[in-house]
């Protein structure tokens, strides 16, 4: 199984729906709030080359992008591959 990571805050409805996409397919994920921990958005940004908005969403250390991004892999059928490691 792949490791994913996403970068959320709390008041994030895009980062809702990212995490419920990703645990409805019995998917763990490591979450980093950057509203709880402020100085991990400069990280976010630079792993995101240059993405600051969240979600950033990070599988197997690869950037995938927002909210958007992981949804649009799961209508063309991309994600599980990609989550299968």
């Amino acid at each position: 199984m792949a490791t994913v990571e996403i970068y959320t805050t709390s008041i994030c409805g895009y980062c809702h729906r990212a995490k419920t996409l990703l645990s409805s397919k019995g998917v763990s994920f490591v979450e980093v709030d950057v509203m709880a921990d402020p100085s991990r958005r400069a990280e976010m940004t630079q792993r995101a080359n240059g993405g600051r908005t969240v979600p950033q969403i990070f599988i197997d250390k690869k950037h995938i992008g927002g909210s958007d991004d992981l949804a649009a892999l799961e209508r063309a059928g991309k994600l599980d591959a990609l989550l299968k490691g």
